[in-house]
C-alpha cells in the first residue's frame, strides 16, 4: 500500500507525524512525506523519504495574504485564531496542484494529514482514497477550521466541495481526560515524542542531585518570533534551586546564550525530558504532550490565544499549572515553578495521565486501522 503523509508549518508538524510514518515504512508500505522546504530537515531526519510542495515559509502565510499584502495585526483573541485558520488556508491553496501532481505521479492510495494540513483533505477527495486525519497537539480551536473553509472558498468552489471533506478517520493523540469536550470523536493513538538527533551526552540522560528543569518555546524560536519570550521566561527561573536546561533552534542558541547568560542548545528533547522534573514552556503541543506521556509536571505560559484553552485543560487535570500572558510575573512564574517542584499532588496527577496516554493504542496498532480502509 501507498501512504502519502501531507503536514507542513514547523518541525513540529513533522515530528508529530512520524511515528505512524514510520510505523507504515517499517510495515512494509511504501510511504512519501509532503511538506513545505521548512519542515524537510526534519523529516529527512527522521529517515523518512520527503518531497518539497511549496518553498514558502508559515510565518510568511501568517503575515501576508494572497495579494501579498501585510496581515493587519489584532489583540483579539479570536481574530487571532481565525488568523491561523486563513494563514493554513492558504497553505493548502499553495500545496492543491504540486500534491495534485504528485498523486497522479505516484498515486498513493491513502492520504494521511496533519491537523491543519487542509490539502490532505482535498487532494484525498479529488483522488478518491480515503482521507485520515491525525491530531499534532492537544486540540485546535473549531474556528480555525472554518476560517480556513473561508480562505480556501476560490479553491472548493472550482472543485465542486461544498466545504473541506470529512475525514475517513480522525486519529487523535491527546489523552482523553484533557482532550477539547467539543473537539470531533476519534481513535485515540500513543504520543511518541520525535524529534532531530544529534549525538548524546551523558549529561542528556542523567542528572545530578538538584531539581532538573526544561526551559523552551517551541521550534520556531527566532529573532521577533517568541525570542523575547524565552528569555524573559529564562529570567524569571532564575531563583530556583534547580539546573535550568534551555533548548531552542541552533540558528539562535548562540544569541539566546548572550541574551541570557545562560547556556542554550538544541537539545533532544525525547532524551531530556525523561531526566527533568518539570517542563515550563509556551504550552506548544508537541511539548505538552511530551510531558503528559511521561508523567512530568509542566509550568505552562501560553504565548498565543489558541493554547490557553489546552493549557486551562491541563491545569484543570491537576498535573500542570497555566499562567497567563500579563499575569506571568517574576514571582507568579518563580512561585508556581516552587509549587510543582515541590508538592506532591502535581507528580501524582502527571503520573497518572501518564498511565492513560501510554494505555493508548501505539501507532502501529492504528495503522492496522489504516490497512482495513483499503
Amino acid at each position: 500500500m501507498r501512504i502519502l503523509f501531507v503536514t507542513g508549518g514547523s518541525p513540529a508538524t513533522a515530528y508529530a507525524l512520524t511515528p505512524l510514518a514510520t510505523s507504515a515504512r517499517n510495515a512494509g508500505h511504501e510511504v512519501l512525506v509532503a511538506s513545505n522546504k521548512e519542515t524537510m530537515e526534519a523529516i529527512a531526519g527522521a529517515g523518512l523519504p520527503g518531497v518539497c510542495v511549496s518553498d514558502v515559509p508559515i510565518r510568511h502565510l501568517i503575515t501576508t495574504d494572497r495579494a501579498g499584502d501585510p496581515v493587519p495585526k489584532s489583540d483579539d483573541p479570536d481574530e487571532q485564531m481565525r488568523s491561523i485558520g486563513h494563514a493554513f488556508g492558504r497553505m493548502a491553496a499553495l500545496y492543491q496542484e504540486p500534491l495534485h501532481e504528485l498523486a497522479l505521479s505516484w498515486r498513493p492510495d491513502v492520504v494521511v494529514g496533519g491537523t491543519l494540513t487542509y490539502s490532505a483533505a482535498v487532494l484525498a477527495a479529488r483522488i478518491g482514497v480515503p482521507y485520515v486525519r491525525q491530531s499534532w497537539d492537544s486540540g485546535e480551536p473549531q474556528v480555525v477550521d472554518v476560517a480556513a473553509e473561508i480562505e480556501m472558498r476560490p479553491e472548493l468552489d472550482a472543485l465542486g466541495l461544498g466545504g473541506i471533506p470529512d475525514s475517513t478517520l480522525w486519529i487523535d493523540v491527546c489523552p482523553p481526560s484533557v482532550r477539547d469536550p467539543e473537539a470531533p470523536q476519534g481513535t485515540g493513538m500513543l504520543w511518541v515524542p520525535c524529534n532531530l538527533q544529534p549525538q548524546l551526552e551523558p549529561w542528556m540522560y542523567t542528572k545530578g542531585s538538584a531539581p532538573r528543569v526544561a526551559i523552551t518555546a517551541g521550534t520556531k524560536t527566532a529573532p521577533g518570533y517568541f525570542f523575547d519570550y524565552l528569555v524573559q521566561l529564562v529570567h524569571k527561573l532564575r531563583p530556583l534551586d534547580a539546573e535550568l536546561l534551555v533548548s531552542a533552534p541552533p540558528a539562535v542558541a548562540g544569541e539566546l546564550s548572550e541574551a541570557t547568560g545562560t547556556k542554550v542548545g538544541w537539545l533532544p528533547f525525547d532524551t531530556v525530558a525523561r531526566s527533568c522534573d518539570l517542563l515550563v514552556h509556551h504550552a506548544g503541543g508537541g511539548t505538552a504532550l511530551t510531558g503528559m506521556v511521561y508523567g512530568i509536571p509542566q509550568l505552562l505560559v501560553p504565548n498565543m490565544p489558541k493554547l490557553v484553552a489546552p493549557s486551562e485543560r491541563l491545569a484543570a487535570y491537576g498535573a500542570a499549572r497555566s499562567i497567563l500572558p500579563g499575569d506571568d510575573t517574576p514571582d507568579a512564574v518563580a512561585t508556581a515553578a516552587e509549587d510543582l517542584l515541590t508538592k506532591e499532588t502535581y507528580r501524582e496527577r502527571a503520573r497518572s495521565l501518564a498511565a492513560e496516554a501510554n494505555a493508548m493504542p501505539a501507532p502501529a496498532e492504528v495503522l492496522n486501522l489504516i490497512e482495513k480502509l483499503v
